[in-house]
């Protein structure tokens, strides 16, 4: 298949991306010879590597933003919640674990994340969607797991990278927990810190890679990790967190995380593609030859800048989102198109007002999820077939 003139966001250059056998086995300037292959054409649209979250927890996408104030750090938080939301988490909960992963999962792909990494327990999804990925062996944190010096110590993950929340605060105690979980690091392992708003330039060298979630901090915080002065040290990869603390749509936490100023616009656009991509161990991440073709493409909208037309897109603005070679979204102009080139495993969703195809069977997710939670909400209106 061929995806015929599409404008590459990192050069702003109008290409066609070849794909075979799940990868990209070519980026063709100009004319070229399509030898008979099918092609999707494309007019005035941005072509980009599919996302990738390095931040979410699957299982807790249903939930609503809990709190009502700023915290000094996540503990403060985490035991006011539970203490005034008790019957709004029980809800939430009573839906099964799969399920909500589930949701979790779609809740990336409408947005164009084509791999997540989410910090619990191994998914096994239903579906092959997207890749979901652990990240290596996650701890969630030195205030919220009984166990964590023994796991960070076990000789038999020495090799793999540990993912932690780590200085999730404000306040000398946050601080005070980025010192001792180096401390208590007897194997040196490799430490990849989430949130880190506590970080000095101390720390930095400590740790392999540090994930940024800052409408998430600024939520519960106002106020974010030094991103300016720790990306001089260490890679700095984008995540989302949950809905328990943020917007489902990682877009609105690009235009929040733009806004701060703190990295240019290439730097931001690669915490979300090369920089994971590297941490991840990832043939991804990039659209050159050789990679996994997971692609988005979007609407440029007219704007004449690609990185400015990048940060500008919404889950509507979507044409296409492919998973290793295969198209698990599709805006409703493409339907001509793709009338003989897929099957009929998808289905209809409105998203801001947009139709597009989902690969996949949402429809009942959405109707178990709602079978144990009639009042559960999406940012998403299912279309009948």
């Amino acid at each position: 298949m061929i995806l015929k003139d599409v404008i590459l966001v990192e050069n702003s250059q109008k290409a066609s991306i070849q794909i075979k056998d799940g990868k990209i086995s070519a980026v063709l300037m100009g004319e070229f010879n399509a030898n008979d292959e099918p092609q999707l054409n494309f007019e005035d649209a941005i072509a980009f590597p599919g996302l990738i979250n390095s931040h979410d927890h699957l299982d807790f996408n249903l939930f609503p933003q809990f709190g009502e104030k700023l915290y000094q750090n996540y503990t403060e938080w985490g035991k006011q919640i539970h203490q005034d939301y008790p019957n709004e988490i029980a809800a939430i909960l009573k839906i099964p674990k799969s399920l909500r992963e589930h949701w979790g999962i779609y809740k990336n792909l409408i947005c164009g994340v084509t791999t997540v990494v989410n910090h619990g327990p191994k998914v096994q999804p239903s579906e092959k969607l997207i890749k979901v990925l652990e990240g290596g062996q996650n701890l969630h944190s030195v205030q919220f797991d009984k166990w964590w010096k023994v796991k960070l110590n076990n000789p038999f993950k020495a090799h793999k990278n540990v993912v932690i929340h780590v200085g999730e605060g404000v306040d000398e105690s946050a601080k005070k927990e980025i010192d001792t979980l180096i401390k208590w690091n007897l194997l040196k392992r490799n430490l990849i810190g989430i949130h880190g708003v506590a970080m000095n330039p101390q720390h930095f060298l400590d740790f392999k890679a540090l994930i940024w979630c800052p409408q998430s901090n600024y939520f519960l915080l106002n106020t974010t990790a030094r991103i300016n002065l720790i990306k001089k040290f260490r890679p700095v990869l984008f995540g989302t967190d949950s809905t328990l603390t943020s917007n489902w749509n990682i877009w609105d936490h690009l235009d929040f995380a733009r806004k701060l100023k703190m990295l240019s616009d290439q730097e931001l656009y690669h915490t979300l593609n090369s920089n994971p991509a590297k941490i991840w161990q990832q043939l991804s991440g990039t659209l050159e030859k050789g990679y996994v073709a997971d692609i988005v493409i979007a609407k440029r909208k007219n704007n004449p800048d690609a990185f400015d037309a990048f940060f500008k897109t919404q889950p509507a603005d979507l044409l296409l989102v492919m998973s290793k070679g295969k198209i698990i979204l599709f805006d409703e102009s493409l339907v001509p198109q793709l009338e003989n080139l897929v099957n009929t495993n998808y289905q209809k969703i409105r998203v801001n007002g947009s139709l597009k195809y989902v690969f996949g069977n949402l429809h009942e997710l959405i109707a178990q999820i709602k079978h144990y939670q009639p009042s559960a909400q999406f940012p998403i209106e299912i279309i009948p077939s």
